[in-house]
Protein backbone atom coordinates (compact mmCIF):
# COMPACT_ATOMS: atom_id res chain seq x y z
CA UNK A 1 0.00 0.00 0.00
CA UNK A 2 1.26 3.51 -0.82
CA UNK A 3 0.15 7.12 -0.63
CA UNK A 4 -0.63 7.43 -4.33
CA UNK A 5 -4.07 8.72 -5.32
CA UNK A 6 -5.85 6.76 -8.00
CA UNK A 7 -8.36 8.91 -9.91
CA UNK A 8 -10.74 7.46 -12.47
CA UNK A 9 -12.85 9.90 -14.45
CA UNK A 10 -13.56 11.84 -17.59
CA UNK A 11 -11.08 13.88 -19.59
CA UNK A 12 -12.99 16.33 -21.72
CA UNK A 13 -13.03 19.38 -23.94
CA UNK A 14 -15.54 21.88 -22.59
CA UNK A 15 -17.29 24.83 -24.15
CA UNK A 16 -18.49 27.05 -21.31
CA UNK A 17 -20.43 30.31 -21.28
CA UNK A 18 -20.75 32.34 -18.08
CA UNK A 19 -21.72 35.98 -17.50
CA UNK A 20 -17.98 36.71 -17.42
CA UNK A 21 -16.81 35.12 -20.65
CA UNK A 22 -16.73 32.12 -22.91
CA UNK A 23 -14.22 29.39 -23.73
CA UNK A 24 -14.36 26.74 -26.46
CA UNK A 25 -12.77 23.30 -26.30
CA UNK A 26 -11.15 24.11 -22.97
CA UNK A 27 -9.53 21.26 -21.05
CA UNK A 28 -11.91 19.81 -18.48
CA UNK A 29 -13.51 16.64 -17.20
CA UNK A 30 -13.86 15.33 -13.65
CA UNK A 31 -10.67 13.30 -13.85
CA UNK A 32 -8.60 16.26 -15.01
CA UNK A 33 -9.95 18.65 -12.37
CA UNK A 34 -9.51 16.14 -9.55
CA UNK A 35 -6.02 15.09 -10.67
CA UNK A 36 -4.85 18.70 -11.04
CA UNK A 37 -6.10 19.48 -7.53
CA UNK A 38 -4.80 16.34 -5.80
CA UNK A 39 -1.37 16.55 -7.44
CA UNK A 40 -0.56 19.64 -5.41
CA UNK A 41 -0.25 17.42 -2.33
CA UNK A 42 0.24 13.81 -3.44
CA UNK A 43 1.33 11.66 -6.39
CA UNK A 44 -1.59 10.89 -8.69
CA UNK A 45 -2.35 7.99 -11.04
CA UNK A 46 -5.00 9.00 -13.59
CA UNK A 47 -7.21 6.57 -15.53
CA UNK A 48 -9.22 7.98 -18.42
CA UNK A 49 -9.69 7.97 -22.18
CA UNK A 50 -9.09 10.67 -24.81
CA UNK A 51 -9.11 11.09 -28.55
CA UNK A 52 -6.23 12.39 -30.60
CA UNK A 53 -7.77 15.87 -30.43
CA UNK A 54 -6.91 16.24 -26.72
CA UNK A 55 -4.18 18.91 -26.40
CA UNK A 56 -0.71 17.49 -25.85
CA UNK A 57 0.10 20.61 -23.81
CA UNK A 58 -2.57 19.63 -21.29
CA UNK A 59 -1.03 16.18 -20.93
CA UNK A 60 2.39 17.76 -20.48
CA UNK A 61 1.01 20.04 -17.76
CA UNK A 62 -0.40 17.06 -15.86
CA UNK A 63 2.86 15.15 -16.12
CA UNK A 64 4.83 18.15 -14.92
CA UNK A 65 2.61 18.13 -11.82
CA UNK A 66 3.58 14.52 -11.16
CA UNK A 67 0.43 12.90 -12.57
CA UNK A 68 1.15 9.44 -13.97
CA UNK A 69 -0.75 9.11 -17.27
CA UNK A 70 0.07 5.45 -17.93
CA UNK A 71 -3.61 4.67 -17.36
CA UNK A 72 -4.87 7.18 -19.93
CA UNK A 73 -5.98 5.48 -23.14
CA UNK A 74 -5.63 7.55 -26.32
CA UNK A 75 -7.80 6.42 -29.26
CA UNK A 76 -6.45 7.32 -32.70
CA UNK A 77 -8.66 9.10 -35.20
CA UNK A 78 -11.35 9.68 -32.57
CA UNK A 79 -12.72 12.62 -30.62
CA UNK A 80 -12.55 13.20 -26.89
CA UNK A 81 -15.60 13.60 -24.66
CA UNK A 82 -17.10 17.04 -25.28
CA UNK A 83 -19.48 19.02 -23.07
CA UNK A 84 -21.09 22.39 -23.60
CA UNK A 85 -22.85 24.36 -20.86
CA UNK A 86 -24.03 27.78 -19.84
CA UNK A 87 -24.33 29.49 -16.44
CA UNK A 88 -26.66 32.32 -15.50
CA UNK A 89 -25.75 35.02 -12.97
CA UNK A 90 -26.54 32.92 -9.91
CA UNK A 91 -23.86 30.42 -11.13
CA UNK A 92 -25.60 27.69 -9.14
CA UNK A 93 -25.94 25.05 -11.85
CA UNK A 94 -25.05 24.82 -15.51
CA UNK A 95 -27.60 24.36 -18.26
CA UNK A 96 -26.19 21.59 -20.43
CA UNK A 97 -26.41 22.58 -24.09
CA UNK A 98 -24.67 19.59 -25.66
CA UNK A 99 -22.94 16.36 -24.63
CA UNK A 100 -20.92 14.19 -27.00
CA UNK A 101 -19.53 11.08 -25.32
CA UNK A 102 -17.31 10.09 -28.26
CA UNK A 103 -14.48 7.86 -26.92
CA UNK A 104 -15.95 8.04 -23.43
CA UNK A 105 -18.91 5.94 -24.58
CA UNK A 106 -16.65 2.86 -24.71
CA UNK A 107 -14.50 3.72 -21.69
CA UNK A 108 -13.18 0.57 -20.01
CA UNK A 109 -11.08 1.43 -16.94
CA UNK A 110 -8.24 -1.07 -16.67
CA UNK A 111 -5.55 -0.37 -14.08
CA UNK A 112 -1.92 -0.66 -15.17
CA UNK A 113 0.32 -3.09 -13.30
CA UNK A 114 1.13 -1.88 -9.79
CA UNK A 115 -1.76 0.57 -9.56
CA UNK A 116 -3.87 -1.96 -7.69
CA UNK A 117 -2.00 -0.95 -4.53
CA UNK A 118 -2.80 2.76 -4.63
CA UNK A 119 -3.77 3.73 -1.10
CA UNK A 120 -6.38 6.37 -1.96
CA UNK A 121 -9.05 6.14 -4.65
CA UNK A 122 -11.42 8.73 -6.11
CA UNK A 123 -14.10 7.36 -8.41
CA UNK A 124 -15.35 10.43 -10.22
CA UNK A 125 -18.78 10.71 -11.81
CA UNK A 126 -18.87 7.76 -14.21
CA UNK A 127 -21.26 4.84 -14.63
CA UNK A 128 -21.60 2.91 -11.36
CA UNK A 129 -20.83 -0.30 -13.26
CA UNK A 130 -17.42 1.14 -14.16
CA UNK A 131 -16.86 2.30 -10.58
CA UNK A 132 -17.53 -1.29 -9.47
CA UNK A 133 -15.06 -2.58 -12.05
CA UNK A 134 -12.37 -0.33 -10.57
CA UNK A 135 -13.22 -1.42 -7.03
CA UNK A 136 -12.80 -5.04 -8.14
CA UNK A 137 -9.25 -4.26 -9.29
CA UNK A 138 -7.84 -2.55 -6.19
CA UNK A 139 -6.31 -4.13 -3.10
CA UNK A 140 -7.59 -2.89 0.29
CA UNK A 141 -7.02 0.86 -0.12
CA UNK A 142 -6.81 3.19 2.86
CA UNK A 143 -9.72 5.33 1.62
CA UNK A 144 -12.17 5.25 -1.28
CA UNK A 145 -14.37 8.15 -2.38
CA UNK A 146 -17.14 7.96 -4.99
CA UNK A 147 -19.08 10.69 -6.76
CA UNK A 148 -22.33 10.35 -8.68
CA UNK A 149 -25.07 12.34 -10.43
CA UNK A 150 -28.84 12.43 -10.78
CA UNK A 151 -28.80 10.38 -14.01
CA UNK A 152 -27.21 7.36 -12.28
CA UNK A 153 -29.54 7.69 -9.29
CA UNK A 154 -32.49 7.42 -11.64
CA UNK A 155 -31.18 4.93 -14.19
CA UNK A 156 -28.58 2.76 -12.43
CA UNK A 157 -29.83 2.73 -8.85
CA UNK A 158 -29.03 -0.90 -8.00
CA UNK A 159 -25.43 -0.60 -9.21
CA UNK A 160 -25.05 2.73 -7.42
CA UNK A 161 -26.26 1.19 -4.16
CA UNK A 162 -23.64 -1.53 -4.54
CA UNK A 163 -20.97 1.14 -5.02
CA UNK A 164 -22.14 2.93 -1.86
CA UNK A 165 -21.93 -0.32 0.08
CA UNK A 166 -18.25 -0.66 -0.86
CA UNK A 167 -16.77 2.85 -0.52
CA UNK A 168 -15.71 4.85 2.53
CA UNK A 169 -16.95 8.28 1.42
CA UNK A 170 -20.05 8.95 -0.68
CA UNK A 171 -19.92 12.41 -2.27
CA UNK A 172 -23.01 14.04 -3.74
CA UNK A 173 -24.70 17.41 -3.83
CA UNK A 174 -27.79 18.32 -1.84
CA UNK A 175 -30.19 17.68 -4.72
CA UNK A 176 -28.69 14.25 -5.42
CA UNK A 177 -28.85 13.05 -1.82
CA UNK A 178 -32.49 14.14 -1.61
CA UNK A 179 -33.25 12.31 -4.87
CA UNK A 180 -31.47 9.15 -3.70
CA UNK A 181 -33.24 8.98 -0.34
CA UNK A 182 -36.51 10.78 -1.18
CA UNK A 183 -35.92 12.68 2.06
CA UNK A 184 -36.05 16.52 1.97
CA UNK A 185 -34.18 16.98 5.27
CA UNK A 186 -30.45 16.78 4.56
CA UNK A 187 -29.51 15.57 8.03
CA UNK A 188 -31.95 12.68 7.85
CA UNK A 189 -31.02 11.97 4.24
CA UNK A 190 -27.34 11.70 5.20
CA UNK A 191 -28.19 9.22 7.95
CA UNK A 192 -30.04 7.09 5.40
CA UNK A 193 -27.00 7.07 3.13
CA UNK A 194 -24.77 6.05 6.03
CA UNK A 195 -27.10 3.11 6.46
CA UNK A 196 -26.31 2.08 2.87
CA UNK A 197 -22.70 1.34 3.78
CA UNK A 198 -20.26 4.26 3.56
CA UNK A 199 -18.51 5.54 6.68
CA UNK A 200 -18.93 9.17 5.63
CA UNK A 201 -21.25 11.25 3.47
CA UNK A 202 -19.79 14.36 1.86
CA UNK A 203 -22.54 16.81 0.87
CA UNK A 204 -21.49 19.48 -1.61
CA UNK A 205 -23.62 22.62 -1.35
CA UNK A 206 -21.90 24.89 -3.85
CA UNK A 207 -21.72 28.51 -2.75
CA UNK A 208 -23.09 27.47 0.66
CA UNK A 209 -20.13 25.24 1.48
CA UNK A 210 -19.98 21.54 2.31
CA UNK A 211 -20.78 19.11 5.09
CA UNK A 212 -19.24 15.82 6.20
CA UNK A 213 -21.58 13.48 8.03
CA UNK A 214 -20.32 10.49 10.00
CA UNK A 215 -21.49 8.29 12.82
CA UNK A 216 -19.50 10.48 15.22
CA UNK A 217 -21.42 13.57 14.11
CA UNK A 218 -21.10 16.16 11.39
CA UNK A 219 -18.75 18.93 10.33
CA UNK A 220 -19.79 21.87 8.16
CA UNK A 221 -17.84 24.63 6.46
CA UNK A 222 -18.90 27.69 4.44
CA UNK A 223 -17.40 28.33 1.05
CA UNK A 224 -14.24 30.43 0.84
CA UNK A 225 -15.12 34.11 0.21
CA UNK A 226 -14.10 35.36 -3.23
CA UNK A 227 -14.46 38.79 -4.85
CA UNK A 228 -15.51 37.13 -8.12
CA UNK A 229 -16.50 33.72 -9.41
CA UNK A 230 -15.69 33.29 -13.10
CA UNK A 231 -16.56 29.65 -13.84
CA UNK A 232 -17.80 27.04 -11.33
CA UNK A 233 -17.20 24.11 -13.71
CA UNK A 234 -15.12 21.45 -11.96
CA UNK A 235 -15.46 22.94 -8.48
CA UNK A 236 -16.86 19.75 -6.95
CA UNK A 237 -14.16 17.60 -8.53
CA UNK A 238 -11.48 20.06 -7.40
CA UNK A 239 -12.92 19.86 -3.89
CA UNK A 240 -12.71 16.06 -4.00
CA UNK A 241 -9.17 16.19 -5.38
CA UNK A 242 -7.99 18.52 -2.63
CA UNK A 243 -9.83 16.45 -0.02
CA UNK A 244 -8.30 13.10 -0.96
CA UNK A 245 -4.92 14.61 -1.87
CA UNK A 246 -4.56 16.00 1.64
CA UNK A 247 -5.54 12.68 3.24
CA UNK A 248 -2.96 10.88 1.09
CA UNK A 249 -0.34 13.43 2.13
CA UNK A 250 -1.19 13.07 5.82
CA UNK A 251 -1.41 9.28 5.67
CA UNK A 252 -4.33 9.30 8.09
CA UNK A 253 -8.11 9.54 7.85
CA UNK A 254 -9.30 10.07 11.41
CA UNK A 255 -11.76 12.78 12.44
CA UNK A 256 -9.08 15.47 12.80
CA UNK A 257 -7.62 14.82 9.35
CA UNK A 258 -11.07 14.61 7.75
CA UNK A 259 -11.96 18.03 9.12
CA UNK A 260 -8.70 19.43 7.78
CA UNK A 261 -9.30 17.72 4.43
CA UNK A 262 -12.70 19.41 4.20
CA UNK A 263 -11.02 22.79 4.59
CA UNK A 264 -8.33 21.93 2.06
CA UNK A 265 -10.98 20.82 -0.41
CA UNK A 266 -12.91 24.05 0.15
CA UNK A 267 -9.96 26.35 -0.54
CA UNK A 268 -8.82 24.23 -3.48
CA UNK A 269 -12.24 24.58 -5.07
CA UNK A 270 -12.08 28.33 -4.49
CA UNK A 271 -9.03 28.53 -6.77
CA UNK A 272 -10.81 26.50 -9.45
CA UNK A 273 -13.77 28.88 -9.81
CA UNK A 274 -11.56 31.96 -10.21
CA UNK A 275 -10.88 31.16 -13.86
CA UNK A 276 -11.99 29.00 -16.77
CA UNK A 277 -10.82 25.41 -17.19
CA UNK A 278 -7.94 24.40 -14.87
CA UNK A 279 -6.17 27.77 -15.09
CA UNK A 280 -7.01 28.75 -11.51
CA UNK A 281 -5.91 25.39 -10.12
CA UNK A 282 -2.64 25.51 -12.03
CA UNK A 283 -1.79 28.86 -10.42
CA UNK A 284 -2.47 27.53 -6.92
CA UNK A 285 0.67 26.82 -4.90
CA UNK A 286 1.09 25.19 -1.51
CA UNK A 287 1.83 28.63 -0.05
CA UNK A 288 -1.40 30.08 -1.46
CA UNK A 289 -3.28 26.99 -0.28
CA UNK A 290 -1.99 27.43 3.27
CA UNK A 291 -2.89 31.13 3.33
CA UNK A 292 -6.45 30.42 2.26
CA UNK A 293 -6.66 27.56 4.73
CA UNK A 294 -5.68 29.91 7.56
CA UNK A 295 -8.17 32.54 6.38
CA UNK A 296 -10.96 29.98 6.35
CA UNK A 297 -9.90 28.67 9.75
CA UNK A 298 -10.06 32.18 11.16
CA UNK A 299 -13.52 32.71 9.69
CA UNK A 300 -15.06 29.74 11.48
CA UNK A 301 -13.23 30.06 14.81
CA UNK A 302 -15.13 31.25 17.87
CA UNK A 303 -14.45 30.99 21.59
CA UNK A 304 -16.36 29.20 24.27
CA UNK A 305 -19.19 31.32 25.65
CA UNK A 306 -19.86 31.28 29.45
CA UNK A 307 -23.66 31.34 29.29
CA UNK A 308 -25.58 32.35 32.44
CA UNK A 309 -26.70 29.45 34.64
Amino acid sequence: MNNKVLIVGSMALDTVQTPFGRVEDAVGGAGVYAATAASLLAPVCLVGVIGDDFPSEALDDLQERGVDLTGVQQVAEAQSFQWSGQYEYDMGEADTLDTQLNVFADFDPVLPAGWQDCGYVFLANIQPSLQLKVLDQINSPMLTVSDTMNFWIENARDELLEVLSRVDVAAMNDAEIRQLTEEPNLAQAAQQVLGMGPKYVLIKKGEYGAALVARWGQFCLPSYPLPAVIDPTGAGDSFAGGFIGFLAWSGQAEEEQLRQAMAIGTVTASACVEDFSVEGLQRLTVTHLYRRYETLRGMVHFDECPLPA
